[in-house]
């Protein structure tokens, strides 16, 4: 099972490349039942990774690009009045499939982004009084561009929340970015893409993440850093215990992919960053300066003993 998912991060290395890693944690982020954010300019390839894991998960897409005139119904979905049928028929909205990419996600206004929260958080959509289950599994993956802010709306802390993990793909490497110039172009690439799972046999990768053991002592460590962070003055708030449960269930996934059935602390060191960087904003320092949440998250995991 988890040498199939080995497979799927091979194939979309094709496409996207050099960025393993950063595959291998978008795929742990899938893995764990969470959604993913990544934070970076445009042009580094946030859609094609985004089109490729569905694609080679062997699940529906769609891809949705955030405006600031966009509408929550754009989003969820609206009734329409059907002559035939003397009554109003709902047509669902872009966020009734698998894997939605939510483009741009910051430049549509809080009322529209707002209306992924329910389908993020319950995987189902309440519209005109009626609640409507989203298909399994239901992955969001939403971009946005840090650099830029004109004409922006910044992502509340509570939706930043349901993020399991935020990433930045940053520029390829020399020769990856050869291999990118001198190869085919990546949208066609794309279309020769072939489904290595099924919707099926990911969801039961899922549930096999239950066997996963944690011991009692790796359940202190992840105590220990939330209690830290919320302690040490490096930040305003600390980790919330759904952020801990979270930093647990990546933990978990990154586990399985190294091919353990059990978690080690260095485990939860690997996704630290990503899980909780993004939910964690950082006091202002007394010279002035402020360092990025990134680099405070490393600066929190050196302090907290093993």
């Amino acid at each position: 099972m988890f040498a199939k998912i080995h497979a799927v991060a091979q194939q979309v290395s094709q496409i996207v490349v050099g960025k393993d890693h950063q595959i291998r944690q978008a795929l742990v982020c899938l893995l764990a039942g969470g959604h993913l954010l990544i934070e970076d300019v445009p042009g580094v390839g946030k859609t094609t990774l985004a089109h490729a894991l569905a694609i080679s998960l062997g699940l529906r897409f769609n891809r949705l690009q955030f405006t600031s005139d966009l509408l929550p119904a754009d989003v969820v979905g609206i009734s329409v009045f059907d002559r035939e049928k003397s009554g109003f028929v709902f047509h669902p909205g872009p966020v009734f499939t698998q894997v939605l990419l939510a483009d741009e996600i910051n430049r549509a206004t809080p009322k529209t982004q707002s209306a992924l929260l329910e389908a993020m958080e319950e995987r189902q959509v309440t519209a005109e009084g009626v609640t409507r289950d989203l298909p399994e599994p239901f992955f969001v993956i939403a971009t946005q561009n840090p650099a830029h802010q004109v004409g922006t709306f910044a992502l509340p802390e509570s939706q930043l929340d349901r993020f399991l993990m935020c990433l930045s793909l940053g520029y390829p490497d020399a020769t990856a970015e050869r291999a990118l110039l001198m190869g085919e172009d990546r949208r066609t690439l794309l279309k020769s893409l072939a489904p290595v799972m099924q919707a099926a046999e990911l969801i039961e990768a899922r549930q096999a993440l239950k066997q996963i053991h944690t011991s009692s002592a790796l359940v202190d460590y992840v105590q220990a850093l939330a209690h830290a962070s919320r302690q040490n003055g490096l930040f305003a708030e600390g980790m919330s215990p759904r952020a801990a449960i979270a930093l647990l269930q990546a933990a978990r996934a990154w586990a399985a992919l190294e091919g353990r059935n059990h978690v080690v602390p260095e485990d939860v060191q690997a996704v630290l960053v990503p899980v909780a960087a993004h939910r964690l904003r950082p006091l202002k320092a007394h010279t002035g300066s402020t360092m990025g949440a990134r680099d405070l998250v490393l600066q929190l995991m050196k302090s907290v003993a093993v």
